[in-house]
């Protein structure tokens, strides 16, 4: 499928969520969709439990492939997930937006994180459904 759909996952400082997500999104989805991830901020580096627990669970190293970035940073695209950003989420153009409203698992515990990497292996399986079935 030419012309994939570019997906981008937002929150603000691009380190934890957003970078599961871009992560299981072109794991598990990079047929369907492109993936990409971006804050209104950045860290120097991608949150250490979040690469830990992507190795262990999907054998994924996110710190080959992925930084954290800006907005400015990633391409045009066509639908904005935004993680569940308590704060203004951050405005990016789009055709199609939604909210995860995910708990920011910094600084707790494994469980935490395997739960927030669980559901956004859940939610990107139904987006990849819905882009699939030219839902958006």
């Amino acid at each position: 499928m030419d012309n994939k759909p570019k997906v981008a996952f937002i929150c603000v400082h691009n380190s934890c969520r957003s970078q599961i997500a871009e992560a299981l999104g072109k794991y598990l989805a990079g047929e369907v969709f492109e993936s990409y991830s971006a804050g209104t901020e950045t860290k120097p580096q991608i949150n250490q439990d979040a690469v830990r627990i992507m190795k262990k669970l999907y054998g994924i190293d996110m710190e080959k492939t992925q930084y954290s970035k800006l907005l400015a940073d990633i391409p045009e695209v066509d639908i904005v997930i935004t993680m569940g950003c308590n704060v203004q989420c951050p405005f990016l153009p789009c055709r199609h937006r939604e909210d995860w409203g995910l708990e920011d698992p910094t600084g707790k515990s494994e469980e935490e994180f395997v739960k927030v990497i669980e559901e956004i292996n859940k939610n990107i399986q139904v987006l990849k459904e819905h882009i699939k079935k030219g839902k958006y």
